[in-house]
């Protein structure tokens, strides 16, 4: 379940860039972002994510950095994967006990 962007990491490193240095020209963050965008071709919330995401990276706000996030989502992915290994297990095993006590039962 990937995601596809349409927008190159260079253009979102770039609108970033663009926000941060035009911050102090707007009243408020939001408003920086409403204005620049447009110029980029995508909406608001999109490059508000975008610069949240970079102030996490860079210690600015709290929260998971993308390396993080990234670990996490290996090991939660990992953690499904044994997790069903471990189901398949106890069930052969439950139909090999099964399968010697009906061996037993019938000699």
């Amino acid at each position: 379940m990937n995601k596809t962007s349409k927008f190159s990491p260079e253009v979102r490193e770039r609108a970033v860039r663009m926000v941060q240095e035009h911050r102090g020209d707007y009243p408020s963050l939001w408003a920086a972002v409403e204005s620049i965008a447009p110029k980029i071709g995508c909406v608001p919330q999109t490059l508000l994510e975008w610069v949240k995401r970079q102030e996490v990276d860079a210690g600015q706000r709290e929260g998971l950095t993308s390396g993080e996030r990234e670990r996490l989502r290996q090991l939660e992915r990992e953690n499904r994967e044994l997790r069903r290994a471990n189901d398949i297990l106890k069930a052969a095993s439950a139909f090999f006990a099964q399968a010697e006590l009906d061996r037993r039962l019938k000699s």
